[in-house]
């Protein structure tokens, strides 16, 4: 395996205080529940960290206290992508200089470009930089899909193109990857209620939200599965699939930030155009959420 950050990597949220600053009491709070609960990887200004409205200097910073306070307890990959390639190139060296584990890397946005653009665009990143380096194909929200044979490019090209965050339901795209792929190169569900189907494929595990609530329970359902258990995997997947859909009933991260808040380990604060549920979705939301009280 070209990189291992565990099985479970939390594509953590940034808390905020009142004011929109970083909370960084609340997110000290928070690292510690997410190693506690299962956590063997933390991603820092992902999607799920809200990264579109923090400046690179946030970024920096955030980054900075978490590898503090992490300290070793868990490895830290640093979002580093752009739809800009001299962007993400500069992202990744200072994710490099800063010590990350490895860097995630999103295919460029709203430019929507051809497989041989992509193929450029991760080329500059892996020539530019020596950490691995996390492909993260999201066409839901990049607009384009970065195609199997576009990745096994990448990976049969470049030893740190090391692995991929697949956001894509159609299950048929694992198969080709795998196939397609060398042996060494890693597969993570980008969505956790397809973490269970994609490990049946070959995925070594998830790059998830809901680890934030359930990262135990995630983790008893991997561990169940790659021992051989199927059926308890299954019975552990059919009692979070409730909470890995409300999760997504609105833009992420809004969804988990009041889920966190609710049981006192954030403020649910998010930065516009993300906007709070209102009372009616909240309880909406609860109503599930509360279901998993005991595993927090």
């Amino acid at each position: 395996m070209r990189y291992n950050a565990g099985e479970i990597i939390t594509a953590m949220i940034t808390p905020f205080n009142e004011d929109l600053s970083i909370d960084y009491n609340s997110l000290e709070k928070l690292i510690n529940h997410l190693i506690k609960s299962g956590t063997e990887g933390i991603l820092t200004a992902g999607t799920t960290g809200e990264t579109p409205t923090l400046s690179h200097e946030e970024e920096e910073d955030l980054f900075a206290f978490v590898k503090e306070k992490v300290n070793g307890r868990a490895k830290i990959i640093m979002g580093a992508g752009s739809n800009s390639t001299e962007t993400a190139v500069k992202s990744s060296i200072k994710a490099q200089q800063s010590g990350a584990d490895a860097v995630l890397s999103v295919v460029p946005y709203y430019n929507k470009p051809s497989q041989k653009g992509i193929y450029e665009h991760f080329a500059a990143i892996a020539q530019a930089v020596n950490l691995p380096i996390i492909l993260y194909n999201i066409p839901g929200r990049t607009g384009v899909n970065m195609l199997p044979s576009t990745i096994a490019k990448l990976a049969c090209e470049f030893d740190n193109i090391a692995a991929v965050k697949q956001s894509n339901s159609d299950l048929d795209l694992i198969s080709d990857i795998k196939s397609l792929c060398p042996e060494d190169f890693t597969v993570y569900s980008g969505d956790d209620s397809l973490t269970l189907p994609m490990m049946s494929l070959g995925a070594y595990g998830v790059i998830s939200v809901a680890s934030h609530i359930a990262g135990a329970q995630m983790q008893k359902m991997i561990k169940a599965f790659k021992s051989g258990k199927v059926d308890e995997a299954l019975k552990i997947h059919l009692e979070l699939y409730p909470l890995f859909k409300k999760l997504f009933m609105a833009p992420n991260p809004v969804p988990v930030k009041a889920a966190l808040s609710n049981f006192g380990i954030i403020k649910e604060f998010v930065r516009k155009p993300l906007v709070t549920l209102d009372k009616n979705e909240k309880e909406e939301l609860m109503s599930v959420v509360n279901r998993y009280s005991c595993l927090i």
